[in-house]
């Protein structure tokens, strides 16, 4: 099956906002806010989890944030969704944050997935305006690497390399202690 061009998906995703999940090819590069100034700290944003639990993202500074947003029809998106999971649980304690933010128009089929998949992280609902303050989010999934000082020093679009984007993590926590 003949694969569309990169022009082809790029304005997919123009013209479909959040609602295209992206191919097996990832960006990793410095992040640009909508009028291409490069982006030094994530926007904070308050926003309830599925369980009614408030998140605010300045809340977590000290530890490294992977910020990911995802939906619960995005095949790659449903994919790193366990080793995001296993990351918290294994990393949790050095000080990574995951926070889910799930682009789907209602709850109902998150809570459905979230309960699945055992997810170990907050998940909380996305819509264009948080979109938007990451300077767009136009095909899922979307990642973002916070450091613990709030600074955005990685994204990634579509399916990622997850060893890769481990070894990112893992640069930025503490040492383990013996």
């Amino acid at each position: 099956m003949k694969r569309p061009s990169v022009m082809a998906l790029v304005l997919a995703g123009l013209l479909a906002g959040p609602g295209l999940c992206l191919p097996s090819r990832a960006e990793n590069r410095s992040p640009e806010g909508e009028s291409g100034a490069e982006v030094t700290f994530a926007p904070d944003f308050t926003r309830p989890d599925l369980a009614g639990h408030i998140h605010r993202l300045t809340d977590y500074r000290g530890k490294v944030v992977l910020l990911n947003f995802w939906a619960t029809w995005c095949a790659p998106c449903l994919i790193e969704i366990p080793r995001f999971s296993g990351w918290q649980r294994q990393y949790g304690a050095r000080g990574l944050q995951i926070l889910g933010i799930s682009m789907d128009d209602s709850s109902e089929p998150v809570s459905g997935v979230y309960r699945r998949y055992d997810m170990a992280y907050p998940v909380m609902m996305g819509d264009a305006t948080l979109a938007r303050l990451y300077g767009g989010v136009f095909g899922l999934p979307s990642t973002y690497l916070i450091d613990s000082s709030g600074r955005i020093v990685a994204r990634y679009r579509g399916e990622s390399d997850l060893a890769e984007m481990e070894g990112k993590i893992k640069a930025l926590l503490p040492s383990p202690k013996p």
